[in-house]
């Protein structure tokens, strides 16, 4: 099935939007072939800023009705004692979140961005949108990460090549209680290197310091702003420390 099919037999649809690269060609596909679709953020403390600001963004040049939620998915204990299935527990609140309110606008179909490629073993919260009923139009249709990325530039979305960007809670290791203050300082040093010219990293915390993972191109950065990040980061981590295993994906 080609994903303007799919819309032709679900013309009326809720699409849970992050402002990433999947959901925005998501909604960028539901828009077009869409007939009555409608767009849910939810905005938490698992999300930095920039994604709220990049989700308004695109919704704006689509035209596409948006509903932003706030959700404290701090208050879980399932979610902040940060157990191997947080991702499960976490999806079926920020889901369940959206399919209420969905519901309460009139929709009965809901919509995610998962893609063919991505593998349910690699992905724990796939089971909370097979219970809560959520389906993947992306991966249904068979479209893999580069052929959205490809079709995104073709449509001139602006999020064709960002980075892929799991969620804050994803740097704290599994069993390391989840809390407001450690995420901030994720955010916070991440958002830092990035100013500094860094794409595509992430800022891990392990045993109170910040473990840091770029891209191989992006190696020589960091020896050329080895000053400024140990002074930047040195405001929310004990010790900061170079991964040299380099982020492949």
């Amino acid at each position: 099935m080609e994903l303007k099919e799919f819309f032709r037999e679900n013309p009326r649809a809720a699409v849970a939007f992050s402002g990433g690269v999947d959901s925005s060609y998501l909604l960028y596909a539901a828009m077009r072939w869409g007939k009555d679709v409608r767009a849910y953020y939810v905005k938490s403390a698992f999300q930095p800023e920039f994604e709220r600001v990049d989700a308004l963004r695109l919704a704006g040049e689509l035209n596409a009705p948006l509903r932003v939620l706030e959700l404290d998915v701090l208050a879980c204990p399932e979610v902040t004692a940060n157990p191997p299935d947080r991702c499960y527990h976490c999806k079926k609140r920020v889901f369940g979140a959206i399919a209420a309110a969905a519901g309460e606008d009139g929709f009965s179909l809901l919509l995610d961005g998962t893609n063919a490629s991505d593998e349910e073993n690699d992905r724990p919260g796939m089971r909370a949108l097979r219970e809560l009923s959520v389906r993947s139009p992306l991966r249904e249709c068979g479209l893999t990460k580069p052929e959205i990325r490809r079709l995104s530039k073709e449509a001139g979305l602006f999020t064709w090549d960002k980075p892929a960007y799991a969620c804050l809670a994803t740097r704290i290791e599994t069993g390391d209680t989840i809390t407001a203050e450690k995420l901030a300082a994720t955010e916070a040093a991440e958002g830092y290197l990035m100013s500094l010219g860094f794409r595509d990293l992430r800022v891990r915390l392990r045993n109170g310091a910040a473990v840091i993972q770029v891209r191989k191109e992006q190696l020589p950065l960091v020896l050329e702003h080895r000053e400024a990040i140990l002074n930047g980061l040195s405001k929310y981590y004990a010790h900061t420390v170079l991964d040299l295993a380099v982020r492949e994906s």
